[in-house]
């Protein structure tokens, strides 16, 4: 024998993802205590070997795309491996997409984000269930087609494959909306819409990225005679036969592997229009909203998913005489990294409550959830790649490993920043609403000063931060960094008001005061850093 296997780290198997204190205490607080019993039943589902598996093989064995058939039909049909539609049958069966929209119980979207972010097996299916979610409010700037479209876009039920829309159980919406020409400026869009006679319009044109390009139908913004326009694109006719909404190839992307990102031409597509001629940003702005809201989730369940990874590789590795998680260098790393996990966490489940509260009618909250939203969209979403390679070096070379599924989450973690606005467009989007919509920034220090007096730090932030909103000359230059130290003051507040007090006070040190370096695992002694640790450590059967 050459050798024996000891100082490995047994497997991150059979845990309870869900199991997460920041998620839990926020699940309560946000009015959805009610589902916790179905977000531990998919957390541990997530934490099985099958589910790692199927987001394993849905990422090694990318979609193809098979434009014709053998007799040289034209087909336009997208080949997933098996372990793909077991994972959209979880997400879909489990009310990951529209379902939300079909409940009138309060903390019905608050249910849903915990279960997007506790069904982290493989990011690349998120994509369609996310966008199925985001399609219904704008979907229903035309009655009549929300009438006929919603309940299958909400039903839980997964269905897969090309059949005429209407008669299928259930439906999966898509969004096709970039072109190559204009990327983020959809105003420069070139695809043309001309009306029909029987009330339809024949689309021409071509997009540039088109995700999951197998839904059944898709949100696409195209130009008319009166502007920029909405319209809602199915993939198969009433009839049966294809529209020809043609699949010209997939991208090969960095990361995201499991799902398919394609560009297509509309050759006389048929479309129906979704709201006025002309206000087709204003209609589709609900759906990228939804979807930014997603990108939150996604990114924060990312931070999460790595802190997790490392500290169970912490807690079983063993070197220089003691566990890695006992070396008090190794301590910082990870407290650092769970601390910015938990601020994600927890500003994310404040997002989601204001969601569900917004859709219910609350002013107050539709306020707050604008800026809320756009600039904890830039921030978590910038976060994400620098904390996924640092859970990534914990494990050393052995995270550097395919197998370790560390490069899989350090590949998907620049996507969030970029979809739905990159960070120059997230970041000029917060100036535009504070210009636009005072009453959104009233709103959002409303929310801030909820914790006003609970610490000095937190204030004296507050009012710098309030400052530089007045230098209104160089406020595009300097965008970044005011989106940045609003998002950070929100994270704040949240923390001190709800926040586990080791944490509370290891964020504000570091985050608010400046008690920190420029690298994870730079936090100051003094610290209290067990509890943080603990927090973010699974705990296995």
């Amino acid at each position: 024998m050459t050798h024996e296997v000891i100082n490995q780290v047994p497997p991150l198997v059979d845990h309870d993802v869900a199991d997460d204190p920041a998620l839990l205490d926020a699940l309560r607080r946000e009015g959805a205590d009610w589902a916790a019993a179905e977000i531990h039943e998919l957390g541990r589902l997530a934490g099985t070997h099958e589910a790692q598996e199927w987001g394993r093989l849905a990422n090694e064995h990318k979609p193809v795309l098979r434009t014709h058939d053998r007799y040289g039909h034209r087909i336009d049909e997208v080949e997933f491996h098996p372990a793909w539609h077991e994972l959209m049958n979880v997400a879909v069966t489990h009310g990951l997409h529209g379902a939300p929209w079909a409940s009138p119980r309060p903390g019905a979207h608050v249910a849903r984000a915990a279960k997007f972010y506790t069904w982290r097996v493989d990011a690349g299916h998120g994509c369609p269930i996310s966008m199925t979610y985001a399609a219904v409010p704008a979907l229903r700037q035309n009655p009549d087609l929300a009438a006929q479209y919603e309940p299958l876009l909400t039903e839980q039920t997964y269905d897969y494959g090309l059949r005429a829309p209407l008669t299928k159980r259930a439906l999966l919406a898509g969004m096709s909306m970039t072109e190559k020409q204009g990327g983020s400026d959809v105003r420069a869009n070139t695809t043309q819409a001309t009306p029909s006679s029987d009330g339809t319009y024949r689309l021409v044109g071509h997009k540039w990225f088109t995700s999951a390009p197998m839904c059944d139908v898709f949100l696409t913004l195209a130009q008319t005679a009166n502007g920029l326009t909405c319209f809602l694109v199915p993939r198969v006719l009433p009839d049966g036969s294809l529209n020809p909404l043609r699949l010209m190839r997939l991208k090969d992307k960095l990361g995201n592997h499991s799902n398919a990102s394609s560009e297509i031409e509309y050759e006389n597509a048929v479309a129906y229009r979704v709201g006025d001629e002309g206000r087709g940003v204003r209609t589709i702005i609900e759906m990228v909203n939804m979807t930014r809201l997603d990108c939150v989730i996604g990114a924060a369940s990312g931070l999460r998913h790595g802190v997790v990874t490392a500290t169970h590789h912490a807690t079983h590795r063993r070197a220089f005489g003691k566990y890695l998680v006992d070396q008090p260098l190794m301590r910082n790393v990870l407290a650092d990294l769970a601390i910015e996990s938990e601020a994600a966490t927890t500003v994310m489940m404040r997002l989601a409550g204001a969601t569900d509260r917004s859709v219910r009618g609350d002013e107050a909250e539709t306020a707050f959830k604008r800026l809320g939203l756009a600039v904890s969209k830039y921030w978590i979403c910038k976060r994400a790649p620098g904390h996924a390679a640092e859970a990534l070096e914990c494990l050393g070379g052995n995270g550097y490993v395919e197998e370790s599924g560390m490069p899989r989450l350090f590949r998907e973690s620049p996507l969030n920043g970029i979809w739905e606005g990159s960070g120059n467009v997230a970041a000029l989007d917060v100036l535009r609403a504070m210009a636009k919509e005072p009453q959104v920034i009233e709103a959002f220090f409303t929310e801030i000063e909820q914790a006003s007096g609970a610490d000095p730090r937190l204030d004296e932030a507050v009012r710098d931060v309030k400052d530089s909103l007045t230098d209104i000359a160089t406020i595009e230059l300097r965008a970044r960094r005011v989106v940045e130290q609003l998002a950070i003051i929100l994270q704040a507040s949240l923390l001190v008001r709800h926040g586990h007090p080791a944490v509370v006070d290891a964020f504000v040190a570091t985050r608010l005061a400046g008690d920190w370096g420029h690298a994870y695992g730079t936090l100051p002694p003094g610290l209290d850093l067990a509890p943080i640790i603990e927090r973010a450590t699974p705990k296995t059967t």
